[in-house]
C-alpha cells in the first residue's frame, strides 16, 4: 500500500514543481499585457488569455500537490489537538465522505462538456483568443483525477498510521 502512496505522492509532487514555474510566466504576461495596453494602445486578447488560462489550470493542478504537501485549506482548530490516530481518522472521514463524493459530482457533471468541447475542439469565444478551450476545460477533469488519487495516499497512509501510530505516514513535504 505505501508503494502506492508513495507513487501518487511523487506524480503529484512533480506536477506541482513544474507548476512553481507557471507563476512567474502569469506574472511577466499579466504585466507585458498591461505594458502594452496602458504604455502602448496595444491589446492581443489571446496573449491577456494566456495568463488568465495559466493561472486557472495552475490553481485546479496545484490542489492535489498542496494536499500532498499538507498545506491545502483546513478548518484546524480541532485537528491540531488531536493524536495521529485521531488526525488519520479524520483524513480517512473526511476524503471517504466528503472529498470523493465533492470530486465525483464535479466529474461526472462536466465530463459531457468536456466531450463535448474535445468534438469540436473548442476555442476561445474571444475574437483572436486562443485556439484550445478544449484543453483549459480538460484541467478540471484532471484536477478532479489528481485530487481523487492524492485522497487515496491520503486514505492509505492515514490507514498505516492506524496500524503503526509511531510511524510519521502523515507527513509528504
Amino acid at each position: 500500500m505505501k508503494v502506492i502512496a508513495d507513487l501518487i505522492d511523487k506524480l503529484n509532487l512533480m506536477i506541482g514543481d513544474a507548476l512553481k514555474w507557471a507563476m512567474p510566466i502569469v506574472v511577466f504576461v499579466c504585466a507585458l499585457v498591461a505594458v502594452l495596453r496602458y504604455g502602448f494602445g496595444v491589446g492581443y486578447p489571446w496573449l491577456s488569455e494566456i495568463y488568465v488560462w495559466l493561472n486557472g489550470a495552475a490553481f485546479m493542478l496545484a490542489a492535489p500537490y498542496l494536499l500532498c504537501v499538507d498545506k491545502h485549506v483546513r478548518v484546524d482548530f480541532l485537528y491540531g489537538k488531536l493524536s495521529k490516530g485521531g488526525q488519520a481518522i479524520v483524513n480517512i472521514v473526511g476524503t471517504v465522505v466528503l472529498l470523493w463524493p465533492m470530486l465525483y459530482v464535479i466529474a461526472i457533471k462536466s465530463l459531457p462538456g468536456i466531450s463535448r468541447s474535445w468534438r469540436v475542439l473548442e476555442q476561445s469565444p474571444t475574437l483572436g483568443g486562443l485556439p484550445f478551450m478544449y484543453l483549459l476545460k480538460s484541467c478540471l477533469l484532471a484536477f478532479c483525477i489528481l485530487l481523487a488519487l492524492q485522497g487515496l495516499s491520503l486514505v492509505i497512509r492515514s490507514i498505516i498510521t492506524l496500524r503503526n501510530p509511531t510511524t510519521e505516514e502523515q507527513s509528504h513535504g
